[in-house]
């Protein structure tokens, strides 16, 4: 799923409210000790600097062993739990905790860890804390993405500071997925409170954690690695897109980390004391249909749902035209990525017709949207397409994350369609390969044909996995609305904002202050 990603709302202000808040722009919610020159101090000596970052989609949890929500990682991977392996900004994997070598015949993997890293309860990492992680995935974790670590023979302890792993079979996907949650590493002692209190080797340590407001990150003393430029960094949540906004141009905030209202970008434009940052990301935002419901039983449902849809429309409604068509479940960004979205163009007669062939003429829809800006204004664009064609959409909004994740997530998975973005990197695997999720999309096919990209050459890998997003979208397991975009909004003096984002974390590492 997402990463606190979805929503829409609209509001004007007047000229002269506006030309106040301009006014206020420069005005930062961080401290500030740089030199007068406005030169960083030294890298790796970090600052007394603060930053403020607006986000929304607050996390329900801490735990991302147990809760799918993408806020977590977004907020914790990282900053305050790392891995052996991360992407850096290019999505090249590098190394963390661990650099590594691959056997030969690509089944044993052999990571020398850093020598000097402790957890921020004081206790030291060591190779038994990587295998107790890994085995804990495959043992103690509920959410979908533990998969990943299914193809894991063995995890040893050659020494201290060297694990061994050894796969089941050869895997182009395994080392990328220990870039994401999966791979984060957990102290032995340190997972009873998870929810409330992580505990990792990372930068940053959790201070506060002010439900409903704001999540409090404050530099590690004992790291490992090079200081973070700065010392305390707050995640502060919004569930208004107006007021997020509004909140950086009176210097509430510092950046608005993904703009959910993206025709307000125009009250940013010519300001000189902030800066726009446009890119791509990882979140597709899919009209999800549940295949266990009756209608998406039926391919020619699905097909006539998807063809009733004009994409490019509903992008220019509700999301101010700023949103890539994909037209499967593969970004621009990965190696496999084809333009799809002639599989099913937009054609309501046929959608009409196709409707008419399965004998449903007289179909009601429930579509469940979370109560994200982009779900709540795109699912209105949806429900009007639909009703075009003659189908019925009964629409309501669930409260993100908690409501949203007992209701539609979860089982019984009580709905027909519903509206979310999955960040997730390469997340093809869990979403259509696994009958148990939520979608409940069930293709042998698939599933093989997964099987043999993740064990074949890497050339290989990327073949099958563009048959796969074709076979996905031609048999319409879904339909991709469009991707969404990198949208960021920051004071113009802040450095190492990433144009894509295409990880699960947000790494506030990499972030400074000119």
């Amino acid at each position: 799923m997402e990463s606190g990603l979805i929503g829409s709302t609209r509001a004007a202000a007047g000229a002269l409210v506006a030309a106040s808040l301009l006014g206020l722009a420069a005005c930062s919610a961080g401290s500030s000790t740089a030199p007068p020159d406005g030169t960083p101090p030294p890298s790796g000596e970090g600052s007394e600097e603060s930053l403020v970052l607006g986000l929304v989609a607050e996390p329900a949890t801490l735990d991302f062993t147990q809760d799918g929500g993408a806020a977590i990682p977004q907020a914790l991977l990282v900053n305050v739990y790392e891995g052996l392996v991360k992407l850096d900004q290019d999505g090249e994997i590098v190394p963390a905790l661990a650099t590594w070598e691959v056997s030969d015949d690509g089944l044993t993997y052999t990571f020398d860890l850093v020598a000097d890293a402790v957890f921020t309860s004081g206790e030291p990492f060591t190779a038994d804390d990587a295998v107790f992680s890994i085995e804990r995935v495959q043992n103690d974790w509920t959410v979908a993405l533990k998969s990943a670590m299914d193809v894991v023979a063995s995890a040893e302890a050659a020494s201290p500071t060297q694990l061994v792993v050894t796969l089941t079979n050869p895997s182009n996907n395994w080392l990328y997925n220990m870039t994401t949650r999966v791979g984060a590493m957990f102290s032995q002692s340190g997972v009873d409170d998870l929810a409330t209190t992580p505990i990792g080797t990372g930068p940053y340590a959790l201070s506060e954690w002010n439900r409903g407001d704001s999540i409090v990150l404050t530099r590690n003393a004992d790291y490992w690695g090079e200081a973070p430029y700065f010392n305390e960094v707050t995640l502060r949540y919004f569930d208004d897109p107006t007021a997020l906004n509004s909140a950086l141009l009176t210097g509430t905030i510092d950046v608005i980390t993904t703009v959910q209202a993206p025709e307000g970008l125009a009250q940013f434009e010519g300001n000189d004391d902030l800066q726009i940052i446009e890119g791509s990301t990882n979140g597709e935002v899919l009209l999800s249909f549940n295949h266990r419901s009756a209608p998406f039983q039926d391919a020619q449902v699905r097909q006539a749902v998807r063809q009733a849809i004009d994409h490019q429309a509903l992008v220019d409604t509700c999301w101010a035209g700023r949103g890539e068509l994909i037209g499967s479940h593969v970004p621009p960004t990965d190696p496999w990525y084809e333009d799809l979205t002639d599989v099913a163009p937009y054609d309501p007669d046929e959608a009409t017709r196709l409707l008419e062939a399965a004998g449903q003429t007289d179909l009601t829809l429930r579509l469940r949207l979370p109560s994200l800006p982009y779900a709540t204004s795109c699912g209105q664009v949806v429900a009007s397409q639909l009703e075009d064609v003659g189908i019925t959409v009964e629409v309501d909004t669930l409260e993100f994350p908690a409501q949203w994740l007992a209701q539609v997530f979860q089982p019984p998975n009580d709905y027909d369609m519903s509206i979310v973005a999955h960040v997730e990197p390469r997340d093809i695997p869990p979403l259509f390969g696994d009958p148990t999720y939520y979608l409940g999309y069930d293709n042998a096919e698939v599933v093989q044909m997964l099987a043999d990209a993740d064990a074949g050459t890497a050339e290989e890998q990327v073949t099958i996995m563009q048959e796969v997003a074709r076979t996905i979208s031609e048999d319409s397991a879904g339909d991709w609305l469009f991707l969404l975009p990198n949208l960021v909004v920051a004071d113009a003096d802040i450095t190492g904002l990433p144009e894509n984002a295409i990880g699960e974390a947000l790494d506030l590492t990499l972030l400074a202050r000119s």
